[in-house]
């Protein structure tokens, strides 16, 4: 019952913090089935019955690895910023006291997903960097570590634009017998050729994917009237300096990948908040900052606008 976690049933009310009593009544779950909400960075209690465990402190952190994500990202405190959770799944949100209501924000898919501290975070999600790995699956290709991944990705920056984008929220792309296959009908229904090889589709992913968080974006703009001047990104998409790159030219903003792990971060941001080893959600953000500092990519038809700040 945490309420990061109980917001993902679609369940909770967005007023208050509670489940929504229209919603258990339409599908029949009874009330009785949940405790109250909490909100993470709590200490429960000490362990109890448990040998050798009785010292150990129980702290509430976030369920959701997403919102724990969200939690570590180095944001500002102007409403500037927003969030990219970029792995198997692309999630894009912000931060907001209020969430996102309306047929508009229902058509664009949007969830008010909520954040530890009960805040919204208005968010879309699609597939990500999965594309991705199930096609390399159709080529037989495993890359294991960061070499062999630097490899590919050096192949894949020294080829050719694609010749086009695919929507990579298509319901063709849900669960595929073959991926390849599934890009390629897409790409012929743009009116291209699909790609010959592993470095083409990734190019084409990386691409897609860019696209697809630019149009976020500006989909978050229309709908909150906020103007979003950077993203803050993290997961294993962080790493990828072409799908970044991709993200900041279709976007039009800088991003700032932080490769640190920020579903870690952010639970243990949790944790040193109840535990009073730092005074606050923002406090620790500052801090992880400085012990994680981002690779800054900016805006650049000729993608090498890559800087350390």
């Amino acid at each position: 019952s945490e309420v990061s976690i109980a917001s993902t049933t679609q369940l909770l009310s967005v007023k208050g913090l509670r489940f929504s009593p229209a919603a258990l009544r339409r599908f029949g779950v009874p009330a009785s089935w949940f405790p109250r909400i909490r909100r993470a960075g709590v200490v429960f209690g000490l362990v109890r019955g448990i040998p050798g465990l009785e010292r150990v402190r129980v702290v509430g952190v976030p369920g959701h690895d997403t919102a724990c994500a969200f939690a570590s990202m180095p944001a500002s405190g102007d409403g500037a910023d927003l969030y990219l959770s970029s792995g198997t799944w692309s999630l894009v949100g912000c931060e907001s006291v209020t969430p996102l209501l309306g047929a508009e924000a229902l058509a664009a898919g949007i969830t008010n997903e909520r954040m530890g501290d009960g805040r919204f975070v208005p968010q879309v999600s699609f597939a990500g960097l999965w594309l991705l790995e199930r096609t390399l699956q159709d080529f037989g290709l495993h890359f294991s570590g960061e070499a062999a991944w630097d490899e590919f990705l050096g192949e894949v920056s020294r080829g050719p634009a694609p010749a086009a984008r695919i929507d990579v929220r298509s319901p063709l792309l849900a669960n595929p017998p073959s991926m390849r296959r599934a890009l390629d009908r897409l790409v012929r229904d743009a009116g291209a050729r699909p790609p010959r090889d592993a470095a083409g589709y990734a190019r084409l992913v990386f691409a897609s994917l860019g696209a697809a968080h630019g149009d976020a974006l500006r989909r978050f703009e229309a709908l909150s009237g906020r103007v979003f001047r950077r993203i803050l990104t993290t997961g294993g998409g962080a790493r990828n300096r072409l799908l970044c790159q991709a993200t900041a030219d279709h976007a039009d903003v800088p991003v700032h990948a932080i490769a640190g792990e920020g579903t870690a971060a952010g639970n243990l941001a949790y944790q040193l908040v109840a535990l009073g080893a730092v005074d606050s959600i923002a406090d620790f953000r500052r801090l992880w900052l400085k012990h994680c500092p981002p690779v800054v990519y900016r805006p650049s038809t000729n993608r090498k606008a890559q800087s350390n700040p």
